[in-house]
């Protein structure tokens, strides 16, 4: 069985025994929390009728907090000897799917 879940802006396929990277919730979340993700856009088996995304949830375990690698945004410009250089990394909440319901 597999899901397709919205979480942190981005739409993963996930199905039970999987470990994923999503964005951090807004909520606190500390190591071994069990999650409830509610976002549920598409759950089935291949070869079967697909399940009514409404009544799914998917539970997972988080496992750790990291944070992405660097992302650089530099802006410049040409002739005004305006140079710009600005560094991101963003937090991320490793996980474990345990069950898809």
């Amino acid at each position: 069985m597999y899901a397709i879940v919205r979480a942190g802006g981005k739409q993963l396929k996930v199905s039970p025994g999987d470990i994923v990277r999503i964005e951090k919730p807004s909520e606190k979340v500390s190591k071994g929390q069990k999650l409830s993700l509610d976002s549920v856009i598409f759950a089935g088996e291949a070869g079967k009728e697909p399940k009514d995304p409404k009544s799914v949830t998917v539970r997972a375990t988080v496992l750790a907090e990291r944070r992405s690698r660097k992302v650089l945004v530099f802006k410049k410009k040409r002739t005004k000897q305006y140079r710009r250089t600005k560094g991101h990394r963003q937090n991320l909440v490793e996980i474990r799917i345990d069950a898809i319901e």
